[in-house]
């Protein structure tokens, strides 16, 4: 599993081109990650063409105290996003720790949230991820558990986020996922991956809040 795990994370360092995953401190601006879309659009009566950012499809799960969470949820937000499972027995207890300091640095700041898909949702129901929430002791408000239809969760995974998330009978627990943490910002891109099981990467990620906050600032 652990081998497996390696090789989903290198994928989505690759997919977001030369990027490094092992991202230095100290910038003052993030990438956006992704391959941009070419778009054709009419402007002053001509077509011309455009390339449009990657950016996080449309979805509606709910959370852990069974509200619907959409992207309108983050509006004005940035996010830190991860695929786990409530019974997971490999690389979700070293997520876990590492989410939770990102919930505890920025637990009073508005303006930064976490989102948490189970790739479970047969089991992981909402009273289930109420109960996780609980134990781990975090507010609703800002660290959002969420599940719903699974090959929409799963799609969103792969297509949006471009991380493996989905069942595996050859692996612990029945299901297979990447251990990347994803930093999106307020219009829904990826602004950089992290592996979640790694502190010094988590080290990296939480300096790179400071600078997606810091461009907030500065729109307003």
């Amino acid at each position: 599993m652990i081998k497996t795990t390696i090789q989903a994370y290198t994928v989505v360092c690759l997919f977001f081109f030369s990027i490094s995953c092992n991202q230095p401190y100290g910038k003052n601006e993030l990438p956006v990650m992704g391959r941009k879309k070419i778009v054709e659009k009419e402007v002053e009566g001509r077509m011309v063409i455009d390339t449009l950012d990657h950016m996080i499809a449309d979805f509606a799960f709910y959370n852990q105290d069974s509200v619907l969470i959409t992207n309108d949820t983050f509006k004005g937000q940035i996010y830190v996003s991860d695929f786990f499972f409530t019974s997971c027995p490999t690389i979700c207890p070293k997520m876990k720790k590492q989410m939770l300091r990102i919930y505890e640095k920025f637990e009073d700041n508005q303006h930064v949230a976490i989102l948490s898909h189970s790739i479970d949702p047969k089991h992981d129901n909402v009273q289930v991820l109420h109960e996780y929430a609980q134990a781990l002791g975090v507010k609703s408000s800002k660290w959002h558990f969420v599940t719903g239809d699974e090959d929409a969760i799963y799609n969103l995974g792969e297509k949006s986020y471009m991380v493996t998330a989905g069942e595996d009978s050859e692996a612990p627990g029945g299901y297979i996922h990447s251990g990347a943490f994803l930093l999106v910002d307020d219009q829904r891109r990826i602004r950089g991956v992290y592996d979640g099981t790694i502190e010094e990467q988590v080290d990296i990620l939480l300096s790179d809040i400071n600078v997606l906050l810091q461009e907030l600032t500065n729109k307003k």
